[in-house]
């Protein structure tokens, strides 16, 4: 992934990438807050520095920002992310629940619905991916 970019530069230019598209979004959104894609884009040319710095540090942090982390680290790493994807499948059960004992209207039960579908589908997908040997 990215190997046309150098190491140190792939996470800070993947962060800074999703915080684009959201200043973005709220640019086109317009309206008397367009002002907030301004910050939006300062905030994640602010995180791209933090990020671009912080992976010339030799620490575990570090390492992670530069991808260049190794077995504990992005062990580490993949653990942080099962328990964050955990945490969102209990939270779409716990909203969309909510939503459909408070008689919510329907967009509202939607929004925790696709983020349900989309957890439980990429779980599906990864335990087909990483469950098998090679």
């Amino acid at each position: 992934m990215l190997t046309f970019v150098r190491p140190r530069l792939r996470v800070p230019v993947i962060v800074t990438t999703l915080g684009m598209v959201l200043a973005i979004a709220w640019a086109v959104r317009g309206g008397s807050t367009w002002w907030l894609s301004i910050v939006f884009a300062l905030g994640a040319l602010g995180r791209f520095l933090f990020l671009y710095l912080l992976g010339g540090h030799d620490s575990d942090e570090g390492a992670l920002a530069a991808s260049r982390a190794d077995e504990r680290q992005k062990l580490a790493s993949q653990r942080a992310s099962a328990l964050s994807g955990r945490i969102t499948m209990i939270a779409a059960v716990l909203g969309l629940s909510g939503a459909i004992a408070a008689k919510a209207p329907a967009d509202w039960a939607y929004a925790f619905l696709i983020l349900l579908v989309l957890s439980v589908w990429t779980y599906a997908l990864a335990l087909q991916h990483y469950g098998q040997d090679e």
